[in-house]
């Protein structure tokens, strides 16, 4: 009878470009290079914040990028932090390790602006059969 309200978050103030992915067309940010400082400080959710200059591993692809590259996309009525490879494989910033992360491994992070720590343990990524 009654539609549940979806709440929706503020979007970032620079114009988009929609990228097909299969049947699906996510709009993705245009944000220009001298303001991604910017976009990652305010986007990023553990501590520290990565430099843009730093490596990081996207556990999806199984590949490192440079920071800089990141994207943004703005999917399910908010702003995502997603790595370079999101298109290929959906890694967002929760799937972006150290580049010497290894399989099975476990990693401590710091939600910012919380006293508590998140914990994630990694399984690594699917085996898969060639």
């Amino acid at each position: 009878m009654f539609k549940k309200q979806r709440k929706f978050l503020p979007r970032l103030c620079y114009p988009t470009r929609l990228v097909g992915t299969g049947k699906a067309r996510i709009e993705e940010y245009i944000i220009p290079d001298e303001e991604k400082a910017g976009v990652l400080e305010k986007l990023y959710p553990f501590e520290p914040v990565p430099e843009l200059s730093e490596t990081m591993l996207d556990l999806h692809e199984e590949k490192t990028f440079l920071v800089r590259n990141f994207r943004v996309v703005r999917e399910a009525a908010m702003d995502l932090l997603v790595s370079p490879y999101f298109f290929n494989s959906g890694g967002t910033v929760i799937d972006w390790m150290p580049p010497d992360f290894r399989p099975g491994e476990t990693l401590a992070r710091q939600i910012r602006g919380e006293s508590v720590s998140l914990l994630t343990v990694s399984m690594g990524p699917w085996q898969t059969s060639h």
